[in-house]
């Protein structure tokens, strides 16, 4: 059965081949505002199980991630899929919350998934070969729906619900969804009176959804996660010697950038300028260190792509005019991350070989997560306009087991995602180590004085066989 008829998107996404070949877009569509109302058409109100049954074989299916994942209709859908017998269904998705179902076993000759970055949910599917994942920076994901590479028939998405206006909005995941949306033949939202309504780019008028559901429940909530006595330190380090005052701040989430928000307290006019954030920098906004006066991009306002984290944060961002949530092209690209002042960019990583290679999407051959916007603002700091930026790349010196993670070479089968050539600064616990412009054996000398000592020696003989000289400064 073919999808309902999309008249007016056809309308609006008329669009010819541009020389590359890619789709060249209407105005609307690249436009940075909200979808525009059409009062002659509305959504149908249904239950999930009435929703998904649009979905069939073949179909691609985007499903909103992170703490937006609509994991209600992400369910109904494996279970209709299983009732129904679809085959090759391919879910696209950036790392969503929830259990995955469709990625469980039974349901494998159903679904497949498709991960633009991995979650812990799929990762034991995807190293099975029952699941897919595509290597990509998270800046380029929209371009794969606006040149069609990848073509969406059903977008499965959380919103709020509509204001008196008729808006809702994506709340607190906006990143590649909006992309998606724009290009999707069928729109399936499942409107949560939880969802904090933000402002930017996930302004939707509630005209363009085909079907909407219905519910009332928690968003997904992320608690911070204890530092370690050496991600404390990490996190002392780069605050105390690489965070400036008037910094533009990019970091993830996870024990070290939470360890480095801990710190940044006693600083002043920092600004956030990032493809996420979390509790952290609501705590950073309250003491008064971040007041993103210095920016350039979006003065006055945070900038992320999406968030998660704790209850706390999800009242921050509701009807915050201070936070400003856009589409990750937007926020991951270099050349805007590099407008604004004093870009530190602060990004983990698994393990970085003697010569500055940085692996953080596998495990050897194991694929672990994506490369995320990791790369996009490594650069953006790089090219910071002011000549101030620092990239930064924020390690444990060894693992849980004792294992150094700075390795003479990487382990077989992993991924580099940052190269030698964009990194600049590597921190352990041990130190910083700068590695713009130094060669191959200066690199070495430099990783080595903050390796684990443990490892040190055994490092310096590596270093030697690989390079035939000795590390030095």
């Amino acid at each position: 059965m073919a999808l309902p008829s999309r008249s007016i998107r056809a309308l609006l996404t008329s669009s010819v081949r541009n020389i590359n070949g890619c789709i060249s877009r209407t105005y609307y569509l690249y436009s940075s505002e909200p979808f525009h109302p059409y009062p002659e058409r509305q959504p149908k109100w249904m239950s999930a199980e009435e929703a998904v049954s649009v979905i069939k074989s073949g179909h691609k299916v985007f499903l909103h991630a992170g703490a937006a994942t609509p994991t209600t209709l992400a369910d109904a859908m494996a279970v209709y899929g299983k009732k129904a017998g679809l085959r090759n269904v391919e879910v696209l998705h950036l790392h969503s919350e929830g259990p995955a179902t469709y990625a469980q076993p039974e349901y494998k000759d159903h679904f497949r998934s498709n991960s633009f970055f991995i979650g812990a949910n799929v990762r034991k599917a995807i190293n099975s070969g029952d699941a897919d994942v595509i290597p990509i920076f998270l800046s380029e994901i929209p371009l794969l729906f606006h040149c069609r590479l990848i073509h969406i028939d059903v977008a499965l998405v959380s919103v709020s619900p509509p204001d008196k206006h008729g808006y809702c909005s994506l709340g607190v995941s906006v990143d590649c969804a909006r992309a998606a949306m724009q290009n999707a033949k069928y729109i399936i939202g499942l409107v949560n009176k939880q969802m904090p309504r933000t402002f930017g780019d996930g302004l939707i008028h509630q005209c363009h959804f085909d079907a909407m559901v219905a519910e009332d429940r928690p968003l997904p909530e992320l608690q911070k996660s204890t530092a370690s006595p050496q991600e404390e330190q990490i996190g002392k380090l780069i605050a105390e010697n690489l965070v400036q005052d008037g910094a533009t701040l990019q970091m993830g989430i996870g024990s070290i950038p939470n360890a480095v928000l801990d710190k940044l307290g006693s600083h002043r006019d920092l600004g956030i300028h990032t493809e996420m954030f979390s509790d952290g920098v609501v705590d950073l906004v309250e003491t008064g260190a971040v007041s993103n006066t210095k920016k350039i991009i979006q003065p006055g306002k945070i900038l992320s792509s999406f968030t998660i984290g704790t209850k706390k944060l999800y009242d921050f961002l509701d009807n915050n005019p201070s936070v400003v949530m856009v589409d990750a092209a937007y926020s991951n690209s270099t050349d805007i991350i590099s407008q604004n002042p004093k870009v530190t960019a602060i990004n983990s990583a698994i393990e970085v070989d003697l010569t500055g290679q940085v692996v953080s999407d596998s495990i050897g051959t194991r694929m672990y997560s994506g490369f995320g916007g990791q790369v996009d603002f490594i650069r953006g700091a790089s090219l910071c306009r002011d000549g101030l930026g620092k990239p930064i790349i924020a390690l444990p010196s060894q693992t849980k087991r004792g294992e150094t993670k700075i390795v003479p070479l990487i382990k077989e089968g992993a991924g580099v995602v940052t190269t030698r050539a964009h990194v600049h600064y590597v921190v352990t616990e041990f130190g910083i180590a700068f590695l713009f412009g130094k060669s191959l054996r200066q690199r070495a000398y430099e990783l080595i004085k903050i390796a684990h000592p443990n490892h040190r020696e055994q490092l310096e003989k590596a270093a030697f066989d690989r390079l035939k000289c000795m590390p030095a400064p």
